[in-house]
């Protein structure tokens, strides 16, 4: 994610969380953070179909967020999304990767335990609209292995990535 991502990003975080969306200082906020922090687009089309972020600082990393528009869910953004994450908490040498998610968010919780994501708590009513959260971690083995249902790369051939560390 560039800084040039950020309005469409944005705006597909206000169409996708509109209870709960970032303001969007926040995302330039987070770009700026390059030491800790790592944002991507999926794209298809040349549109920016979804989004990920996440903030490690060792030994702990936390996916901040990750999201694909509805009409593209199915097709694997999700997973490669989340691959890079967890292949970007591995570079940053951190022994767990942390995330909350919506515990009405069976779609979510499914990809994350896919990934060998575990429920550890629960936090009562952490969203807006009162629904809980439920903390998931991923245990990084010291191995250099990719975690995943595949453990492969899986951006499908459709799909670009792009990534940048800097606004």
């Amino acid at each position: 994610m560039s800084g040039a991502d950020i309005p469409a990003v944005h705006t597909l975080e206000c169409r996708l969380f509109p209870v709960d969306a970032w303001p969007l200082q926040m995302f330039h906020d987070e770009l700026a953070q390059a030491e800790t922090r790592h944002y991507l687009v999926a794209e298809a089309a040349g549109e920016i179909v979804g989004y990920a972020g996440l903030m490690c600082i060792e030994p702990i990393a936390d996916v901040q967020t990750i999201a694909v528009v509805p009409e593209c869910e199915g097709r694997g953004i999700g997973s490669a999304l989340l691959t890079e994450l967890i292949a970007e908490s591995r570079r940053r040498r951190a022994a767990d990767v942390l995330l909350e998610v919506r515990a009405d968010n069976p779609r979510a919780q499914q990809l994350y335990r896919r990934f060998g994501f575990e429920q550890i708590h629960v936090r009562p009513r952490y969203y807006r609209d009162g629904v809980d959260a439920l903390i998931m971690r991923l245990q990084l083995p010291d191995s250099g292995l990719l975690a995943g249902p595949a453990a492969t790369n899986a951006t499908p051939d459709h799909l670009t990535a792009t990534e940048a560390d800097t606004p």
